[in-house]
This record gives structure tokens, sequence and C-alpha cells, in this order.
């Protein structure tokens, strides 16, 4: 590397970990998305990503230039096999050649722990890549054993979570109706595999859909009066928590109630459409630094409350050349030139929401229970528009857990 630019990225990295090593935790991830033409060399992510702490990177391929970069750092990496590959994987032959390829070579140098195959396939209503989902985790992972691997290297899929049929209030998440035999064996291979369960959630796509509604301050961490699930008593103050928790219900309907789950993607653009109320610089800085706030204090959900948070951050950097809404290309916590996409401006412990887990109702009142909002939107107004930052400009309209989001307002305000 030039010794000027060494010179520009050690600023960059003095000037922001200054606020961020003291509270960063220690099991923080952050999603490595390169969409884009005018990002730094991967030599010069590294720093970048010291610098913040995390200790987990999750790519959505198995870019050789990123694991070769990242050699004998001891971060360790989740590596992607995208969705056009599935059909190819199903085969053993192939899978082996590409784990070959992709995974072996790079070991041990670079800690590559975990491959997902797929990424929120099962929302995407194409049977062909649906049925070709767990064949080609099944070849994977057979790969993976073959090759003496399967003891250090997990096989995984990342959902969308679409994929319940309710999700309000967390007690009653349940998968949905359509999706039940073909998540059972994919649970299946989880648990006897060792492999974890992932999801990617997005609060801000709640709040988006209907900001007048949803309260501001549940999706953002910060102080708010919160919520109590009726059935658990469990008391709530931001959605992200209550998401997981109807995650870990709808496994625990299905018999995998100690399967672990990690949030593979979750964040919040700094900047947006005209449409795309929340967000804003000082909106995305209060979630993801509320957020990583949470997470040094390695303290679980409500539900879970000994199970530490595995989250990945979305995302790195902002990306170019993703298609869709201005939103899709300003996930970043970074600017491709390496500084600050603003500052996380981290808060104090007492000033971030989700900091205690309690029992009871609000302000004395019993909570009255909630109604199960139906499975499929009515019209736009039931629902909103789902963009998932892991793929190039994919829609899926979502219908439960917006409803939810209201529900859960009107309690916010009962």
């Amino acid at each position: 590397m030039e010794f000027h630019r060494f010179l520009f990225y050690a600023s960059i990295i003095l000037s922001i970990s200054v606020y961020l090593f003291p509270i960063m935790a220690n099991s923080m991830g952050i999603n490595y998305g390169q969409i884009a033409d005018n990002l730094p060399s991967p030599e010069d992510v590294v720093p970048i990503v010291k610098s913040i702490g995390a200790t987990k990177v999750k790519l959505y391929d198995a870019d050789p230039k990123v694991l070769k970069a990242f050699a004998n750092t001891g971060v360790e990496f989740i590596v992607g096999l995208g969705n056009e590959y599935l059909d190819k994987m199903r085969d053993p032959a192939k899978a082996q050649a590409w784990v070959k390829q992709n995974v072996q070579s790079h070991l041990p140098a670079t800690k590559i722990t975990c491959i997902f195959v797929g990424n929120e396939v099962l929302t995407f209503n194409d049977t062909s890549l649906s049925n070709s989902l767990l064949p080609a985790m099944q070849s994977v992972h057979t790969a993976l054993v073959n090759l003496g691997l399967d003891k250090q290297v997990t096989v995984t899929t990342a959902h969308s979570l679409s994929i319940l049929e309710t999700s309000y209030p967390p007690s009653s998440g349940a998968f949905r109706e359509d999706l039940v035999d073909c998540l059972s064996e994919t649970l299946s291979f989880h648990q006897k595999t060792g492999s974890p369960f992932l999801i990617n959630a997005y609060p801000f796509f709640a709040y988006k859909g209907n900001p007048k509604q949803v309260q501001l301050d549940f999706v953002l961490f910060q102080p708010n009066q919160g919520v109590i699930d009726p059935a658990t008593n469990l008391h709530y103050d931001n959605m992200l928590y209550a998401q997981i928790d109807a995650v870990y219900n709808a496994l625990a309907s299905l018999g995998y109630k100690k399967l672990p789950v990690h949030i593979s993607e979750t964040g919040w653009p700094s900047k947006g459409d005209e449409d795309e109320v929340g967000a804003t610089p000082d909106n995305a800085k209060k979630y993801n630094g509320n957020l990583i706030k949470l997470m040094s204090k390695k303290t679980g959900t409500p539900m879970r409350p000994n199970s530490d948070l595995n989250i990945y951050v979305f995302a790195l950097f902002n990306e170019n050349m993703k298609p869709g809404p201005t939103s899709e290309r300003n996930y970043g916590l970074f600017k491709p030139d390496g500084t600050p996409a603003y500052s996380l401006g981290i808060s104090s412990t007492s000033n971030v929401a989700g900091s205690n887990t309690t029992t009871g109702g609000t302000n004395g009142k019993p909570l009255s229970p909630i109604p199960t909002p139906p499975s499929t939107p009515t019209s736009s107004s039931t629902g909103y528009l789902s963009i998932s930052p892991a793929t190039q400009g994919r829609y899926e309209f979502v219908g439960t857990v917006l409803l939810a989001s209201l529900i859960l307002t009107k309690m916010l305000l009962w």
C-alpha cells in the first residue's frame, strides 16, 4: 500500500476508534457487500474492519482477494453461495470442487467458520430454487465431511423474516403454513450438523411502511414505554428483540427450541428517497449505535436472556451499484473512501432501550390480548415492500410484520 494511502487510512482509524473501541462487542459481525465500483481494496478494508472492533465478517460470495487479505487476522468469516449456484451444488462432485477451491484453499490462515447456501430462497416462491436448497446444503456439508472440515465449518442458509406467518406478540410467532414442511427438513439438517439458523431482520421496513403509526423510538432502541407480551408477561422496548423472540417461538413450536439463531442482517440506511421516511443519518446513527451498545452487554432477548446475540450489521460500505431505491445504496457505516458515513455517537447505557428485561404491565395496566393478524395483506396499506440488502434489487411483499407493528404501536399509545 502506498505511503500516503496508509496515512489516510491510519488517520481514519484513529479518529473513529476513539468513539468505538471502548464499547464494541467482542462478537460483533459486519456484512461486507461489494456491489460497487469504488470500494477500497481488500487490503485497505482490513484495518477498517478492525477499527470498529468487528471480529466476524459475512461475505456474499467467497472472494479470494478478500479471504487472502484477511489471512492471519483472526477475523471469522461466513462465505456465501449465491442462489444461482443452488442447482449446480446438488451435484456432490461440484459441491466438493467448490469447497476445495473456495474454502479449503484458504484454511487455516483465513478463519472460515460457516458457508451460507442461498439467501432468502423460501420467500421467492420459486419451487426450483426451494427444491434445490436442502440438497445443495447437504452436498456442501458432505463435501466438508469428505475433506475433514465439517468440525470447523458449518453449513446454513439465510432467511427473510417474512417466512413468519405471525410475529406479534412474540409468543405467537409461527412460520408460514406453506413453508412448514420445507423448513422442518432444513431445521432437522441444522440440528444434525450443529449449524445456526440465520434470519435477516429490518425494523426499518416497518417504520418506512407506516411512519405515522409505528413508533420511531421503539424501532431505534430509544427510551420508550415498551409493550408486554400478554402470554409471557415479558416486556419489550425494541422491535428487533420482539422479532427475534418471534423466531425463537416459531422454532420451538416445531420442536427446535435449542437451535441457535443468528441475525445475519440488520441495519438502517442513512439516506433514502422522498417516500423513504426515516432514512436519515441521525436515525441510522441511533439504530446502529444503540444496537452495538446492546451487543456489548452480551445479554439476550427477553425470551432468551442468557443466549448471546450473534448479529451481523448491514453493512460495511455504501454500495453505489445496487439497484432499487436510494436507501439500498446507503446502508454503509462507511463511505467508499473509508470515512464514516455518520458518527455512531454511542449513547450511555441509561439511554439505550432493551438494556433490561422486566415483567408486568405498562404503568400498572395489564395489556389486552392481541388478535392474530391475517397472513395475507389485502392492500398496500397492510403490508410493506421488504428490500433485501443482500440481493440486487429484489422486492417482496410482506404483510404480517407491519400489521403486527401497527397493533403493537396502538398498545404503546394505550
